[in-house]
């Protein structure tokens, strides 16, 4: 089989699977956090590097804020037909230039890469952040592949007029030309309040890994049940109310429901 075909065919396989893999290898990567950068993790225990630890927090957050935003402009402003969260096979009923798509092609993996990014730099583990950066990039770059062959398959010429001036994973900002929605509050709502959940719940598992890693193991002796209620898990109880609460809205009203020009 041609390389180009075992990418093409292996990229298809991978993207029935996109939303659980990055997950899997998180927690893949968790025995690697554990087993190093303990002499770090001492320090920190011991009052030093505090000011790298905040600055480092508000980078960790800054990062997948932007990654969340990126998300939130794709979908809500992405035409009916594209774009969608099908796992099935590849679907594009037209080709998306405009709005976000105009600066770069595969928007979505930047948001989300941008969002894990930020969980891995809030462990402060280098080690962690090039290892499962380079298996984002190893496993997406096979995805993007047969994205991108469907497309070239359906839309042809345009296809790669296209592809040849808007860069595939790197934003291009002066190309950006205006789409034909408008932002949409409900879409962003009805389609990502799910994702929003997974990021406040990856980061509160991040935050008690730490706990346990700088506090507990440095810690000679037991810590207070008190102490294991730390304000990430009540700001989790926070996010897990609102997004039963958004789910109800969605299949119990047609407040949520999707209009006819987009998913």
């Amino acid at each position: 089989m041609a390389l180009r075909d075992s990418f093409e065919r292996s990229g298809n396989v991978l993207f029935r699977y996109r939303g659980q893999v990055p997950v899997l290898l998180c927690l893949l990567a968790l025995p690697l956090l554990i087993g190093s950068n303990r002499i770090f993790y001492l320090q920190l225990f011991l009052g030093q590097w505090q000011g790298l630890r905040i600055i480092t927090i508000v980078l960790a957050l800054l990062v997948s804020l932007c990654g969340l935003a990126v998300r939130a402009y794709t979908v809500s402003t992405t035409p009916k037909g594209t774009s969608g969260r099908n796992t099935s096979g590849q679907v594009a009923k037209t080709l998306n230039t405009k709005g976000i798509y105009s600066i770069v092609r595969h928007p979505l993996y930047l948001g989300n890469y941008l969002i894990w990014a930020g969980v891995l730099l809030f462990t402060m583990n280098l080690y962690v952040f090039l290892i499962i950066s380079l298996c984002y990039w190893l496993y997406y770059e096979r995805i993007m592949f047969a994205e991108e062959a469907y497309l070239r398959s359906q839309f042809g010429d345009k296809f790669e007029e296209w592809a040849s001036r808007v860069p595939a994973f790197i934003p291009k900002f002066r190309l950006f030309e205006q789409g034909d929605l408008r932002f949409s509050f409900k879409t962003f709502v009805r389609r990502e309040y799910a994702t929003i959940f997974s990021t406040v719940f990856m980061y509160v598992l991040a935050d008690y890994l730490m706990f346990v890693l700088i506090v507990v193991v440095n810690t000679p002796f037991s810590i207070p049940l008190v102490k294991w209620l730390r304000p990430s898990f009540y700001i989790l109880l926070a996010a897990l109310i609102i997004t039963l609460a958004i789910k109800l809205v969605k299949h119990k009203t047609t407040w949520l429901k999707a209009d006819s020009q987009r998913d």
